[in-house]
């Protein structure tokens, strides 16, 4: 009987289910939302000026707390951009005199404990979270670390060299393209609300400006503290109490934020990525502030028009007209600062025009026609829901409840946006739409392949092509004059040594065995390289460990073979290619007329004496000629190692030199970077077809 019980339940529940799944969405009864409950706040403050905020929570046995700090990098200058960010990284990364590096990383690791730190460019932040047994012992680590970082050297330069590798990569996918670029289009160029951290205001900054933006910021007055966890409010306050007031007051931050001088014009502009087959759009304009008491209308407004499965863009750009990868869209309001509104799509090359127009329609018609009570109930229903998510936690409510504060908002803002999203009829949504919303001065970006999409955004404007590329940190090195006739002179000898043939009518092919230092350790590769010199074109067939890969360049483009499958070289290393092309010992010799090269004098390289001429172009290449042979033996040139995020020196020692169809090339081919081996490359054979 049981058995049959169990069995006759299973199938009861199973039919429930099944019934369930066959109703359409808008048939499924949901139980009515339940309230949301502020816990309870204590608050007290210090003579030193800290706030405190604590909420109890016996759920776990921990303890979270959390430093909010008036400050951010909206104080750097642009000079210096970055410096905020390194210094929150080092703050921890670095220790404090009692605390050094390695001795913090085992303390905490050993009490399950972390500590964290960080600066945006609004606000700062240090954090604890520890066992509630261990909280007493690593309140006064905390504070220590935080008032008492050493900034050690070695560590502000893993930080600044994190920074640059991630300038390095910055120009790798579309998305933060766009948004980068966005916001120049909006903010300004030069604005602090859009400006980019390069590598020449990496290396502006200094050890003694952390200590002073330190030392500045993080003092008593500008401070806010949360506490949440397993305590007791009245036994953990003077614990909280004996440590914080230890922080001297200080001068408190005033936190300024530029006006923006915007005007609403309609631009259409491009950033061409050759190697992708999508364009990434984004549109828009200015956006606004959260103190803005129509804020939530348009929350609404961004539910209905981007907010899900359901919402607009995403039911006719993406489902009904099959134009959309992604879709998105959002009216910004910003605490400080206004915001942006944007709307964007990831679309096939070909139909890049015709998605923008989609989400331009979509945009009009909020303002044209109201929404249905249907889809306004579910927008509203949607979002309130959501809410639970976002605030699932005692730990996240307080901190609503503190970045409110932060930003000088009322202590029931959040019970208020609840209220007035109920309240939010349909003329609501469209009065804000025809209010903010501007698709007749929208500023258009498109990061896209630009080949493939033609001529399709001529129809907005005059298009505007973006540079983004990356600026390079220069040497500041004085540069000498040379002789350009002995400079020639020397040219001609060494054309007459490295084709003694007198030229190369054909293709010139080579083959080589190639092992490279990487990071993961020396790796062989076998090559073989055909290139027409007279066409300046390439394809090198390399074997590698992982499969073959073919890679061709020709009209300056370039494209790889792997697997079967052929993609477009990346631009960075297409361009690397092109340049060690344009280096090679046999391309200088056919071109030596046009080069600008100048007799610098005999130098003392490598225990011999050689004849240094000098190539200027975009790279200064150092040529060191054999003085009875005119053979270029060493090769030396300055080249950006994003790895390092800067110039390194490239040494380049030819030996072996061999002849074969009229054409004298090093056998033997090492290369140093700043000193250190990078290559060695075998030759084994070449000829010329």
């Amino acid at each position: 009987m049981k058995k049959f019980i169990a069995v006759l339940t299973l199938f009861l529940v199973a039919g429930t289910q099944f019934a369930t799944a066959q109703q359409k969405w808008n048939e499924i009864e949901y139980p009515e939302i339940n309230n949301f409950e502020m816990p309870e706040v204590e608050m007290f403050e210090l003579d030193n000026g800290i706030t405190f905020y604590l909420v109890e929570d016996k759920e776990l046995p921990l303890i979270d707390l959390t430093v909010i700090v008036r400050t951010g990098s909206v104080l750097d200058g642009n000079d210096i951009a970055g410096r905020t960010s390194t210094t929150g990284t080092v703050m921890r990364s670095g220790g404090s005199e009692s605390y050094p590096d390695s001795t913090l990383n085992e303390l905490l690791e050993n009490k399950a404990a972390r500590i964290e730190s960080g600066i945006g460019f609004t606000s700062g932040s240090v954090s604890m979270d520890v066992l509630k047994e261990d909280f007493e012992e690593l309140l006064p680590v905390l504070i220590d670390v935080m008032q008492n970082p050493i900034f050690p050297e070695d560590k502000i330069d893993l930080a600044k060299t994190q920074s640059k590798t991630s300038i390095s990569r910055r120009n790798d996918e579309q998305g933060p393209i766009a948004n980068r670029e966005f916001r120049k289009l909006i903010y300004g160029e030069n604005s602090v609300y859009a400006r980019n951290t390069e590598y020449e205001t990496i290396d502006n900054i200094t050890r003694d400006d952390l200590i002073e933006f330190h030392d500045r910021s993080f003092v008593a007055s500008n401070m806010i503290v949360g506490v949440t966890g397993d305590f007791d409010t009245e036994s953990i306050k003077p614990i909280l109490e004996e440590q914080f007031s230890k922080i001297p007051a200080g001068t408190p931050i005033e936190l300024e934020f530029p006006e923006i001088d915007y005007t609403f014009e309609q631009t259409i502009n491009l950033v061409d990525k050759p190697d992708v087959n999508q364009s990434y759009v984004l549109l828009g304009h200015i956006g606004g502030m959260r103190s803005n008491p129509d804020y939530a209308k348009l929350q609404v407004l961004n539910r209905v028009l981007s907010g899900g499965f359901s919402s607009r863009l995403f039911q006719v750009v993406r489902t009904d007209l099959g134009l959309a990868y992604a879709v998105f869209g959002n009216y910004g309001s910003n605490n400080f600062y206004p915001g942006t509104f944007t709307a964007g799509v990831m679309t096939q090359s070909e139909t890049t025009a015709e998605a923008i127009d989609a989400i331009l329609e979509q945009i009009e018609r909020l303002q044209n026609e109201p929404v249905t009570d249907e889809e306004l109930e579910q927008t509203k229903d949607q979002f309130l829901n959501s809410l639970v998510f976002r605030y699932d936690s005692k730990a996240k409510i307080l901190n609503q409840r503190i970045s409110n504060d932060y930003a000088g908002l009322p202590q029931d803002a959040f019970n208020q946006l609840v209220e007035e999203i109920r309240d939010v009829t349909p003329a609501d949504v469209q009065e804000v739409a025809e209010k903010y919303l501007r698709p007749d001065a929208s500023q258009i970006l498109v990061v896209g392949n630009a080949e493939e999409i033609g001529d399709q955004l001529q129809k907005y404007g005059e298009v505007n092509e973006i540079d983004i590329t990356i600026p390079q940190p220069g040497d500041n090195e004085e540069v000498a004059a040379g002789n350009r006739t002995s400079g020639a002179e020397w040219m001609g000898r060494m054309a007459a040594a490295v084709l003694p043939g007198g030229g190369i009518d054909g293709e010139f092919i080579f083959e080589a065995s190639n092992e490279v230092n990487t990071p993961q350790g020396k790796m062989n590769l076998d090559v073989k390289q055909t290139a027409n010199f007279e066409d300046e074109r390439l394809v090198s067939e390399v074997g590698t460990p992982m499969g073959n890969i073919t890679m061709r360049v020709e009209d300056g483009e370039g494209t790889m073979l792997m697997g079967g499958n052929e993609q477009p070289m990346p631009p960075a290393q297409r361009d690397q290619v092109l340049a060690e092309f344009y280096r090679s010992h046999v391309y200088l010799a056919i071109n030596r007329e046009s080069l600008d090269a100048e007799y610098m004098g005999m130098a003392d390289m490598e225990g011999e004496s050689y004849a240094h001429v000098r190539i200027n172009d975009d790279t200064t290449l150092n040529l060191y000629l054999d003085p009875e042979t005119g053979l270029p033996e060493v090769t030396t040139y300055r080249q950006f190692n994003p790895q390092v995020g800067g110039n390194s020196t490239v040494k380049i020692v030819s030996t072996n030199w061999t002849e074969a169809d009229g054409v004298v090339i090093p056998y033997e081919t090492t290369v140093y970077t700043d000193d250190e081996v990078s290559s060695v490359t075998t030759i084994t054979t070449h000829s010329v077809e």
